[in-house]
């Protein structure tokens, strides 16, 4: 009897907590921002999120990395989803886990996130969360012009670093990936076009609040 009331009491538990996770699901979807609509122009995006060029112009002033290569970047990585992952691996019909533990706007994995997060401080940090995950692009690629002197205005070998770690870029891991070197040529034709967008509307949403009036939105 007593066991009885024992598997009786987990699967009461059990059950309890799948009804809270099916109930909060409709609201963690809800909070999700939703992608662009307009991903091929900068100044559209940019509209439609305005907070986005305040981060992106945040992560520029404290890293570096000018505006349109780190949207770019999360372009490329993310198709700006707060929530994205690596799709899952299968054995037969049977999923094995995702390919990495990458994850959000910025598709930072965990080792790497963890090495931010203890630099920068980890407190309300998330990949999920594009303030945060703008800054992380930046510090990462300062990182790279710091460790392997490639230019923080260079899209393409930014993003190879970038792919592959500062180990595997030098031991030029990237030749030997065909694929990769496809994608970033990709990567700095996106932020070379975004680059001659931006002057459309940079000015405008730098100084788009009442409150930041020259020379606060030089």
């Amino acid at each position: 009897m007593h066991l009885v009331v024992e598997v009786m009491t987990c699967l009461h538990t059990y059950l309890t907590k799948v009804l809270i996770g099916l109930l909060l699901l409709p609201m963690m979807v809800a909070c999700a921002t939703v992608p662009p609509k307009e991903q091929g122009n900068i100044c559209r995006i940019f509209d439609q999120y305005p907070k986005w060029f305040d981060y992106a112009q945040d992560s520029q002033k404290e890293w570096g990395t000018p505006k349109h290569i780190l949207m770019a970047f999360v372009k490329q990585e993310s198709s700006f989803r707060s929530h994205a992952k690596p799709p899952f691996k299968w054995f037969l019909f049977v999923p094995i886990g995702r390919g990495s533990s990458a994850k959000g706007y910025a598709q930072a994995q965990n080792p790497v996130w963890s090495e931010y997060e203890s630099e920068r401080g980890a407190l309300f940090r998330n990949r999920t969360d594009m303030e945060d995950a703008l800054d992380f692009i930046g510090w990462y690629n300062h990182r790279t012009h710091t460790r392997l002197g490639i230019s923080k205005w260079n899209a393409k070998e930014l993003y190879l670093a970038y792919h592959e770690g500062h180990g595997g870029y030098k031991r030029g891991n990237q030749h030997k990936k065909p694929g990769l070197l496809s994608v970033s040529d990709k990567v700095a034709r996106v932020a070379a076009k975004f680059a001659t967008q931006l002057p459309a509307c940079e000015q405008r949403l730098r100084c788009r609040s009442w409150y930041k009036v020259w020379p606060l939105c030089q």
